[in-house]
């Protein structure tokens, strides 16, 4: 036999073989029983993910914060010069920002994932509004196609964002029968769109506060944006009854903010300043009439994609 023979011999008997035992199992030949029988239990998608535990001073009336590390699980988000993950990155600066507050003994928090796990951008600010949190804030750390781009940003919603999806942030809470508390049921359509136009009013400028006290209290430890207040539709900001921000903490495409997010003592400075910001924050709002208004620079509104979380 040649050597073409011989090849045709060796890849056809493994073929031979097979259409011998399938035809002997269709036959009824040959009667193959599985001895083991594996069962997997599959995750419910139907039912809402449990609730992280809430941290600090074992008094359901202190205010509650709910950090959202962006990103995590098979979602990296973006990545550095050095092989930085977003998602490992914000996951530091979240635990720091939690240990921050609960070191001050003036406020619960809780995160929403305290390791490397998938949420479903719903998911992130559902945990907070299921809590009943007084404020959430997402931290991330942003990417730019030049290397150049530097510092801290502090994102809240856009009135043209916002206005984009008004009508169906009204029919969301139409169905849940109430807005800040206030009830809908019974109300006509201009009164309830009226009450949803007054909440979003009302949690957009509560946010741009936010915003303000990050960047007061925090000008002598980060270095932020020259523009470092701007606006944006980010889903995990749309929600009408909770005061929300994104913090980009730094741009991880520039070698010196990943090196500077990926620091220890930084974090722990970093931490500290948005710590103050959120209690005074907190504080302003459980007392409003001992705060002296002061004029809030308008933020820029920002081109960021609006279905990053």
């Amino acid at each position: 036999m040649d050597d073409r023979g011989i090849l045709t011999a060796v890849f056809a008997a493994p073929a031979v073989a097979m259409g011998v035992l399938w035809a002997a199992l269709s036959t009824g030949l040959a009667d193959v029983e599985p001895r083991y029988v594996v069962k997997l239990a599959m995750p419910d998608h139907t039912g809402k993910i449990g609730l992280p535990v809430v941290e600090g001073p074992p008094d359901a009336s202190r205010p509650l914060v709910v950090i959202d590390a962006g990103h995590g699980g098979h979602d990296p988000g973006a990545s550095g010069q050095d092989g930085e993950r977003e998602k490992d990155l914000t996951l530091l600066l979240a635990r720091s920002l939690r240990d921050a507050l609960v070191a001050s003994g003036r406020v619960r928090v809780a995160l929403t994932r305290d390791n490397d796990r998938f949420l479903a951008l719903d998911e992130r600010a559902d945990i907070a509004r299921r809590l009943n949190a007084n404020l959430f804030i997402s931290v991330h750390a942003d990417a730019a196609s030049v290397a150049e781009a530097h510092g801290a940003t502090i994102y809240t919603l856009s009135d043209k964002a916002s206005d984009s999806v008004a009508e169906a942030l009204a029919a969301r809470e139409n169905r849940a029968d109430a807005v800040n508390g206030v009830s809908l049921a019974g109300k006509g359509q201009a009164v309830s769109s009226i009450l949803v136009d007054l909440a979003r009013r009302e949690m957009r400028g509560s946010s741009q506060r936010f915003g303000e006290l990050v960047v007061r209290e925090g000008k002598d430890v980060i270095a932020f944006h020259a523009q470092p207040q701007r606006e944006a539709a980010f889903i995990v900001l749309k929600s009408l009854d909770l005061p929300s921000a994104l913090i980009e903490a730094g741009y991880i495409s520039n070698l010196d903010d990943a090196q500077t997010m990926r620091d220890k003592a930084w974090r722990k400075r970093f931490s500290g300043s948005v710590a103050r910001a959120i209690e005074i924050f907190l504080a302003e709002r459980a007392a409003p009439s001992l705060v002296t208004a002061t004029p809030v620079a308008e933020p820029v509104s920002g081109s960021g994609p609006t279905d990053v979380p």
